[in-house]
């Protein structure tokens, strides 16, 4: 199976330091890769809404935005939430994201965590701090959800990024962006 990068976008703003940052890393892809980036912002999930312990247990069918991430998501080899660092973790959106893997997990016929164990989750994310350790969170988010469903976590790249296109000064992080996907 040819390689295919699914980019979910999480911040609340276009082009966001996050954004810049995963777009430079992508860059260095071959150009076999196929590559896709939805605005988790243009595709709005509802709030999740645990409903494990009514009836059997099982979801209905996702429809709507859920059912396009949903589509999204096992069409692609490797994934990766392009979230800036809200409060420790990643953004309202990307958190809403992965809440809704809880729901695919139990929609019959689906089978969506067989399905999605072997993918490579990834995570690309702008901080306004100095100090990268605080994004530690965010990244154990991200490596603990992709061993729970089985897949490898390929890392996360992380730039310093303020005001809009401050990331484009961080001279490290655009080096590690060279390489980040290999």
């Amino acid at each position: 199976m040819a390689r295919s990068f699914l980019f979910l976008l999480a911040s609340s703003r276009t082009e966001s330091n996050s954004e810049l940052l995963a777009r430079r890393a992508a860059e260095q892809l071959p150009p076999d890769v196929r590559l896709r980036w939805l605005r988790l912002r243009d595709h709005p999930l509802p709030d999740f809404e645990d409903i494990r312990h009514e009836g059997d247990g099982t979801w209905p069918a996702p429809e709507g935005a859920a059912a396009l991430l949903l589509d999204a998501t096992l069409d692609a080899t490797d994934l990766v939430i392009v979230s800036p660092l809200y409060w420790y973790s990643v953004s309202a959106d990307a958190k809403r994201y992965l809440d809704h893997w809880a729901a695919w997990m139990r929609v019959p016929g689906v089978d969506f965590r067989q399905r999605m164990a072997g993918r490579t989750l990834w995570g690309v994310s702008a901080l306004a701090g100095t100090d990268l350790r605080d994004a530690e969170p965010l990244v154990g988010t991200l490596r603990r959800s992709a061993a729970y469903m089985g897949m490898p976590f390929g890392g996360a790249l992380l730039g310093r990024g303020n005001r809009p296109k401050d990331v484009l000064g961080d001279e490290d992080a655009l080096r590690r962006a060279k390489t980040f996907f290999h």
